[in-house]
């Protein structure tokens, strides 16, 4: 088993054209920045593309001023191919248990491998000891839109990750690919849709696994045909003809944390004691120890892990939130009360998915209201209410297995929609959070368990800022171990929903973040980066927030179809910035859109011919940032 698969990539990835990274003083620092937007795309020539022609505003402390020019690079397409073994494999085919590159029959007597089209979350490390010159990228292949016949395949195929070395330009800051390998995850028995993830203060990434399968349907369709949870599926692929006796939810819906030795090689474990919910992403604070997750889906939750030791997420204590509203302005707002789940190693709750344990092993059910029994309504049976009580003694499995069902018994709010990106303000001790689609469960709704939340419909969204506090305690009165703990949030960056579509689709306002899904914080440039994952915007774009000024500047628009994914802002990088930005599914439910400002029939047409519809991804990053360390333009 080649559990490291070494990869060489084509000329054409290895000398892209060169671009300028910009230089700021180094006898002058950068005492303010503002982001100059970009017009929307309005040709089919812009609307079929990345790009950006924002620009920044530099203001150095010695009174100069300069202004740069903002570019989008691609570092590789998913379809770009690397050599293995004498053949050539897209970066973006996922690989199985023994390492072998996952094949797609479903074109009788055509195999080719998969190819994901989703590229999503970056890290971009920190320079490893003994790699000197040379960065380290993690980037996430979210999972399979369709299979070579055009049949869905979401779900059904397991994902993978890549680890790409990366040149750097030492005058320009230009990065290169010099190789790429696949990470193995066969001792974590494969990857489930890896969404957005991040890099942790200790130079690791923090991945995801979202839409956890749901081990009730699982157990409910052992014994037949059915494969609903695609469990089976999954199984079967990565482990081939052992695929049935493998086949078991409970390993996924962790966080997956890779760590990259100095000699360049990665090694990935998962982290069990962090809960099973469906992780967007998990986000560290500043102490090390505590976290806060995305849980995407509808009816979800907001949860918080303090782990025992800074820097090791082996074990910690897990926490979900009770949102007590305070207001409807701006999205709206709420305080926020901590309901401790319960705490556990990775080993106690590894064990337990070892032993073969099942939904009915921690639950008792019933299918009306019963005394003993708690009503719940979450992301969890399609969001059907269940009524549910713990089995004596499965508390703890409860917690980390079930997290979201347990905590709902317990009384933690699951009325969150489609909890996306966090990101961390340093500085303010601020965190923000995207709520990609606020609706639903976010409604009021009388006739559900629970009604905690009761905030306006705003489809395209709101980004929320929440306020980080010392000396809490949770719903018992016990102090809670962190000095970061969420106390309270209200709504920062709100969307506006249209009546009608306008003459490019768009039934989002076009100047306004619709459906915001990835965040990511400049603690050095006191920015907030938002991207956009809508079909409500025909082209999605990144934005630059200002939390200061509330200026919201677009900077970059991907392709139509296409959700722009892997923000990462990395402030210094061997004295060189950058805002890592990928995007996936080009082209994707265009057919469906009332466009009549451009050819709709050109513009997906265009977009086939110079990528393809939802067959590949670009990994890239926005070059032009300005970094306080590097040589002031006027000093050279």
């Amino acid at each position: 088993m080649k559990k490291h698969i070494a990869l060489t990539l084509t000329a054409s990835l290895l000398f892209p054209s060169a671009a300028a990274i910009q230089a700021a003083p180094k006898q002058a620092e950068v005492q303010a920045v503002s982001f100059n937007g970009m017009d929307a795309p309005k040709t089919v020539e812009e609307m079929s593309k990345a790009y950006s022609n924002a620009t920044i505003d530099v203001k150095y402390s010695d009174g100069t001023k300069k202004t740069f020019p903002l570019r989008y690079e691609k570092l590789f397409k998913s379809t770009d191919t690397f050599s293995k073994n004498g053949k050539q494999i897209p970066a973006g085919t996922p690989i199985d248990a023994k390492g072998n590159p996952i094949i797609d029959h479903s074109v009788p007597n055509d195999p080719v491998p998969f190819i994901s089209d989703a590229p999503d979350s970056n890290s971009l490390l920190e320079p490893l000891n003994g790699n000197s010159g040379k960065l380290h990228l993690v980037s996430h292949y979210e999972y399979q839109t369709v299979d070579n016949s055009g049949s869905s395949a979401y779900g059904r195929v397991p994902a993978s990750m890549t680890l790409s070395t990366l040149q750097q330009d030492k005058k320009t800051g230009k990065l290169t690919v010099a190789g790429v390998e696949k990470i193995d995850f066969s001792e974590t028995k494969g990857l489930w849709i890896p969404c957005n993830g991040s890099l942790s203060p200790w130079n690791t990434h923090l991945g995801s696994e979202e839409y956890e399968p749901d081990a009730r349907i699982f157990e409910q369709e052992l014994g037949t045909d059915k494969d609903s949870t695609n469990v089976k599926s999954f199984a079967n692929y990565y482990f081939g003809e052992k695929g049935a006796e493998m086949a078991n939810p409970y390993w996924y819906g962790f966080v997956p944390e890779v760590i990259v030795h100095p000699n360049g090689k990665a090694k990935a474990v998962k982290h069990y004691s962090t809960g099973r919910f469906s992780k967007e992403l998990m986000k560290m604070m500043p102490d090390s120890k505590t976290a806060y997750f995305g849980d995407d889906g509808s009816y979800t939750m907001m949860f918080m892990y303090i782990a025992d030791k800074a820097k090791d997420l082996s074990s910690g204590t897990l926490y979900a939130a009770k949102f007590h509203q305070t207001g409807t302005e701006n999205g709206g707002s709420g305080d926020l009360s901590w309901i401790k789940l319960g705490h556990a190693t990775d080993k106690e709750i590894e064990k337990y998915i070892e032993s073969g344990i099942t939904f009915s092993d921690i639950f008792e059910t019933s299918t009306e209201p019963k005394a003993g029994f708690t009503a719940i309504k979450t992301y969890a049976n399609q969001q059907k209410v269940e009524y549910l009580k713990v089995k004596p003694g499965m508390e703890k499995a409860a917690a980390f297995l079930e997290s979201r069902r347990y905590a709902a018994t317990l009384g933690a709010t699951s009325e969150f929609n489609k909890m996306e990106g966090l990101a961390l303000n340093t500085a303010d001790k601020k965190a923000y959070m995207a709520i990609s689609d606020q609706s639903k469960g976010m409604e009021v709704n009388p006739s559900d368990p629970q009604d905690d939340i009761r905030l306006p419909k705003i489809k395209s969204g709101v980004t929320y800022e929440l306020n980080l506090q010392a000396n809490q305690t949770d719903r018992n009165g016990n102090k809670i171990n962190s000095s970061y703990v969420a106390a309270s949030m209200k709504g920062l960056v709100v969307g506006e929903d249209m009546t009608s579509a306008d003459e490019y689709g768009n039934t989002a306002h076009p100047e306004k973040v619709a459906n915001p899904d990835n965040l990511s914080y400049s603690d050095a440039l006191k920015t907030l980066f938002i991207g956009e994952d809508s079909g409500m915007h025909t082209n999605n774009y990144v934005w630059a927030y200002d939390p200061e000024t509330k200026k919201l500047s677009r900077i970059l628009s991907v392709p139509a179809g296409a959700e722009a994914t892997g923000l990462m802002a990395a402030d210094d990088r061997n004295g060189f910035s950058y805002l890592m930005s990928n995007y996936q599914h080009p082209g994707d439910e265009l057919e469906g859109k009332s466009i009549k400002a451009v050819d709709k029939a050109k513009l997906i047409e265009t977009i086939d011919r110079e990528i393809g519809v939802n067959k590949s991804g670009d990994v890239g990053y926005i070059s032009g940032l300005p970094n306080i360390t590097n040589t002031h333009p006027s000093k050279k």
